[in-house]
């Protein structure tokens, strides 16, 4: 699936099973919220926390939920994500052509 078919398929369903979007705000701290239970997950995987009983810890769910609150607010907003990305690219690109492989800390 393209990004602005997700994009799509987002708005399909907010407005056929969702009824409506929640408001902007909401879903800014509703995205918030989604890089929280993330964080969480990544904090007991990698890091030096450990699971509490019961926690699951799929990393995919947590990423899907954070990317379909940011496709919400990409709709929202009017933000085509694909040209938003493909700029990105450009930008970094441009930027950072060699600014990472001079970066003393990342060479092996």
């Amino acid at each position: 699936m393209t990004i602005l078919e997700a994009q799509q398929r987002v708005d399909e369903w907010v407005r056929t099973i969702g009824v409506r979007y929640f408001s902007e705000l909401t879903n800014m701290a509703c995205l918030t919220e989604e890089v929280g239970e993330l964080a969480r997950v990544m904090a007991r995987k990698y890091g030096d926390q450990s699971f509490k009983a019961g926690e699951h810890s799929d990393l995919g769910e947590e990423m899907a939920d954070v990317l379909w609150v940011l496709l919400c607010l990409a709709n929202q907003t009017g933000v085509d994500l694909t040209t938003a990305l493909e700029k990105s690219f450009e930008k970094k690109t441009l930027r950072d052509a060699q600014r990472h492989k001079d970066n003393p800390k990342l060479k092996g």
